[in-house]
């Protein structure tokens, strides 16, 4: 079964206009993520994101690397957003996500986001659009969408976040958001804050995963096995039981849903600022990785994938090549 995306009805009657507005407007004194900092990023101002009024894409790409219902056989039409609203030390997207002077340089315009779109689309022949990292921007997102959807945009769009969203904002996405690829980082609010600079992350990632649940329910595939709505929740598997998997993923399974679509991932390593923790200072151990997979049996979680425990080196990115991940750097070395 094939959906169409939202997005199309809501341009069609004007809905997704006003919302765009309405999303532009709050730019003005920025509350788009739970930070709120109130700067106006109208006039250039910048608050913890480090991004102001123009969308920033750091890597455009056919991205063969994520899940398979989103990769497919074409790959999934990625668009890396730089910046970020949390301040991950261990984050793998550091260069993109910690370097705000370097990404300032790729601040481009709501017309040429809609023009990415669209190459992804016709060009690259992705089976979707995948905003990755797209928090902040928000507002800039649905502007493109404006201009893309006549242009002939029509694939589903993937919301690839932290979870460190505003409920406010995600309720704005109704209807135009196909797909949630959600985080879900931590069981403490106190960790959060102490590795990610995020305040409440707990509470303000579980408030918008229902809120995802809410929209898009559980996920849907088409006959080839291609995702076309629905919710999918990464986790990803910390040293020393920091990420609190058991507490999260009961938390999955009794509140959002008993059908949850969980992405459980052993790609963790001391990235970035990584090493200034002795904790985070590792790889995970086969042992805590395969303590996860039979809790998420005992919990009963039967849909998602098992990223297995020596993929490490393969989803290691490097945003200063064109193909930021090595299976599309190798896919460039053959032809």
């Amino acid at each position: 079964m094939s959906y169409e995306p939202g997005y199309i009805a809501l341009y069609k009657s004007g809905k997704l206009e006003r919302r765009a507005q309405t999303l532009e407007a709050r730019l003005v004194a920025c509350d788009i993520c739970p930070r709120e900092c109130g700067v106006n990023r109208i006039e250039g101002k910048v608050g913890k994101c480090n991004s102001g009024s123009s969308p920033i894409i750091s890597s455009f790409c056919a991205h063969h690397g994520e899940e398979p219902v989103l990769s497919g056989t074409r790959g999934s039409g990625a668009i890396f957003f730089g910046n970020c609203n949390m301040r991950c030390v261990y984050c793998q997207n550091y260069q993109i996500s910690q370097s705000p002077e370097i990404q300032k340089n790729n601040e481009v315009s709501t017309h040429v986001l809609a023009e990415r779109m669209l190459y992804l689309q016709d060009e690259l022949h992705s089976h979707n659009i995948n905003l990755v990292t797209p928090s902040h921007f928000v507002p800039q997102i649905v502007r493109a969408l404006v201009e893309a959807v006549p242009m002939g945009l029509r694939l589903p769009l993937v919301y690839n976040t932290s979870s460190y969203d505003s409920l406010k904002t995600l309720k704005e996405l109704d209807g135009v958001i196909s797909i949630y690829l959600a985080d879900i980082r931590y069981a403490s609010n106190e960790l959060a804050r102490k590795y990610s600079r995020a305040r409440n992350y707990v509470d303000n990632a579980r408030a918008a995963i229902s809120e995802m649940q809410r929209q898009v329910g559980d996920l849907i595939v088409d006959a080839d096995g291609i995702a076309q709505r629905g919710l999918i929740i990464r986790h990803l598997v910390f040293p020393d039981r920091i990420a609190g998997s058991e507490e999260s993923l009961r938390w999955l399974v009794e509140e959002v849903s008993p059908h949850v679509t969980v992405s459980i991932m052993s790609q963790y390593y001391p990235a970035h600022r990584a090493d200034k923790f002795q904790e985070l200072n590792r790889k995970i151990l086969p042992q805590e990785y395969q303590e996860v997979v039979d809790l998420a049996e005992k919990l009963g979680i039967e849909n998602g994938w098992l990223q297995g425990i020596t993929s490490t080196e393969s989803y290691r990115p490097d945003f200063t090549d064109k193909e930021p991940f090595a299976e599309g750097r190798r896919r460039k070395k053959r032809r």
